[in-house]
């Protein structure tokens, strides 16, 4: 069959489009013969119909290259973000949630029936469970300011990291926003990336340490590469995904399930310092 995944002619927008993950999917994405607007404060290598500067730091930029994107869209992949320190605990949830919310806000009048938002949350959200009642309070803000003044509000909540709860947020987010996006044939999911080789990594090793992030490595024991997180995401975005819709997709090497199951190396080491502890 070709053109399996049916990008083939289909108009797709890309956050995040010069690095990393978001770059990955740019270029996957041109490669399956779609009509990609690539859209990041810099600027992308990859060949793409059209590139345009973003800050989704800026409500008002947001809503000037918002305005300058022409539908009908049949995908939006929200790849940007910020890995937290060096840049502040504000910058990183503003981008990572809120500008992120407020551009696929404004894009979906013009998305048709049948197409799909597609997000990059992380691992670090797993327990997001537990912070439904606060997050869905942030959820029912409307548009940019709405989320800013929550936040502001609600700092002691978040601060601790714009980064881990941000990602909370997103992966609440795909289950909350879908029933209204249904009624639009419009479907929505995210994956939750294990550790990757992409330009943030080294800032995650630095704030945390190597031996914290490596925890994070599923039992397929290495680092995935910003195309092995692209993949999944574009399938998530095809129509021949059509009855995938509000769902966290685990692209972290098994890391999750064997965390769920008690069988991960790092907690078999914590299990047996506590077993040598009570004998």
């Amino acid at each position: 069959m070709d053109d399996v995944l049916g990008y083939a002619g289909k108009s797709v927008v890309v956050t995040g489009a010069a690095s990393g993950m978001g770059e990955a999917t740019a270029r996957i994405l041109v490669d399956l013969g779609a009509q990609v607007t690539a859209l990041d404060i810099k600027e992308t290598k990859v060949p793409v119909a059209r590139a345009l500067r973003i800050d989704l730091r800026d409500r008002e930029n947001i809503e000037q290259v918002a305005a300058s994107i022409d539908g009908p869209i049949d995908g939006l992949f929200s790849c940007a973000g910020l890995p937290g320190p060096p840049f502040s605990e504000w910058d990183t949830i503003l981008v990572n949630f809120v500008g992120a919310r407020h551009l696929a806000e404004l894009l979906v009048p013009k998305m048709s029936a049948g197409s799909a938002i597609s997000v990059i949350s992380s691992s670090a959200a797993i327990g997001w469970q537990d912070h439904i009642p606060v997050i869905t309070e942030l959820l029912e803000t409307e548009g940019f300011d709405g989320a800013v003044n929550w936040l502001r509000e609600h700092e002691k909540v978040w601060s601790w990291s714009g980064y881990a709860y941000s990602k909370y947020i997103i992966d609440a987010w795909v289950g909350w926003w879908y029933p209204e996006l249904a009624k639009r044939g419009i479907r929505i999911n995210c994956i939750n990336p294990g550790p990757t080789e992409t330009a943030m990594m080294p800032a995650f090793q630095n704030l945390m340490g190597k031996d914290v992030v490596d925890q994070a490595v599923g039992p397929i024991g290495r680092y995935s590469t910003p195309e092995e997180q692209a993949w999944p995401l574009v399938c998530l975005g095809s129509p021949r995904f059509s009855y995938v819709a509000g769902e966290v997709l685990w692209t972290d090497g098994g890391w999750n399930g064997a965390m769920t199951m008690g069988r991960h190396q790092a907690q078999w080491a914590e299990d047996t310092g506590e077993m040598a502890k009570r004998h």
